[in-house]
């Protein structure tokens, strides 16, 4: 067990009596309150507990929060650094004005795959959303609704430049 400090959606968090194999989504959903990342499979395959560490995406599920060296984001502090307090993405925006969300479990994971896929690629093809993307499962099949997204997304931020 072990005091870890963890930079969180901007904030710094001093946690006591951590296990530092502990998986970080447990560490986020369980200590921090955040429960925006999803427990989906448990082995970094399906996508839906994925956050950024220094703007990377990672699988929370399987990776130990004693590795975290960088700031962690959330779902939960995307909007925070968007254009305004309170905003919405660009890919925030998109989801919802396209409806993207079935059953919504995965959208959290692929929302931070979308993100993280155009912040190195603002023009992304199809060939390129769908390769960045297919990591991420979605057990409904809104693939052609997230692909649509994200090239709105793209379009709105190349315009807003949020």
């Amino acid at each position: 067990m072990a005091t870890l400090r963890l930079r969180v959606n901007g904030r710094g968090h001093t946690l006591e009596g951590v296990d530092e194999t502990t998986p970080l989504l447990w560490v986020l959903r369980d200590e921090l309150g955040l429960v925006g990342a999803k427990f989906g499979c448990g082995i970094g395959q399906c996508g839906a507990c994925t956050v950024h560490i220094d703007g990377a995406p990672v699988r929370s599920c399987s990776y130990p929060v004693g590795s975290v060296s960088g700031e962690v984001t959330t779902i939960e502090g995307l909007a925070a650094g968007a254009a305004g307090e309170g905003d919405l993405t660009a890919v925030q925006r998109a989801w919802v004005d396209l409806d993207v969300a079935q059953c919504g479990y995965c959208q959290s994971g692929q929302i931070m795959a979308a993100e993280a896929l155009l912040r190195s690629n603002p023009a992304p093809t199809d060939a390129d959303i769908d390769a960045a993307m297919a990591p991420n499962i979605c057990r409904c099949g809104t693939y052609l609704r997230i692909r649509e997204a994200v090239k709105v997304a793209a379009a709105n931020r190349k315009e807003n430049r949020t």
